[in-house]
């Protein structure tokens, strides 16, 4: 029955994409809206091949997954220790909470004169755009898993004499680690969402550079290739995330 199950879970997805191509591929053969409106399936396909024949979709693949990679390492390893801080210190975190939400509601485009300013043209201001997407909402989200720890853990490591750091590593982090997979899962997602844009700043490659470059050229079937990619690219490092939700440290956080 499981094996049934698997299969099943397996082709629903597939049927759906396979479904949503053909009313692509329908619309265009109909011509219901004009081709340079909205390239055909074949057309994206051949630009594809194109691309990556030309080897320049390589290393847009490359440059792109460099930029969100460390622009995530760096939000993750400041934003994570940051809202373990402040969930940890409700004085402070009320006096920063407003601070933080007003950040987090600021466009990180907004920062874009200021990227170029700061750090002129290349990969600075495009992994420090996408710092400023992910930090704030790793920040708040693990500021509320800390505050939503139940109280009868404080309690038990209070009867163990659990202080500073050895309360941080043995009962606040276990605690909150399945939620702050989600929160990075998520602020990941907004990376990927936020790269286009990013790499409007000085980038000569990238996958948001490459849509750019298509859109000036007039080249929608190259724009909606690139589109894929990054769509298929971002659930890819999802999946891959996903798995340390897997480890035994975490697992209890998502058995239902």
């Amino acid at each position: 029955m499981s094996i049934k199950t698997n299969k099943f879970s397996i082709l629903y997805p597939i049927a759906v994409i396979a479904v949503l191509v053909i009313v692509w591929w329908t619309i265009c053969f109909l011509q219901l809206v004009p081709k340079y409106q909205l390239p055909s399936p074949f057309d994206v396909l051949k630009s594809f091949k194109e691309e990556l024949l030309s080897g320049r979709l390589i290393n847009d693949i490359i440059a792109s997954l460099w930029r969100v990679t460390i622009g995530f390492i760096i939000s993750a390893c400041l934003g994570i220790p940051t809202g373990l801080w402040l969930g940890q210190h409700a004085a402070t975190k009320k006096a920063l909470l407003p601070i933080l939400n007003f950040f987090r509601f600021l466009s990180p485009l907004a920062w874009i004169p200021f990227a170029i300013l700061w750090f002129n043209v290349g990969d600075k201001p495009a992994i420090f755009l996408l710092f400023l997407a992910t930090f704030f909402p790793l920040v708040l989200s693990t500021m509320a898993a800390v505050a939503n720890i139940p109280k009868i853990y404080f309690n038990v490591a209070k009867d163990y004499n659990y202080k500073g750091t050895e309360l941080l590593t043995k009962v606040t982090f276990p605690a909150v680690l399945p939620q702050i997979i989600t929160a990075m899962r998520v602020s990941y997602g907004i990376a990927w969402v936020v790269i286009v844009a990013a790499e409007m700043v000085g980038c000569q490659d990238g996958l948001g550079y490459g849509i750019w470059d298509a859109r000036n050229g007039l080249r929608l079937d190259t724009a909606v290739c690139y589109m894929v990619v990054i769509g298929i690219l971002g659930m890819l490092m999802d999946k891959l995330l996903s798995q340390l939700t897997k480890l035994p440290n975490t697992r209890w956080g998502y058995e239902r």
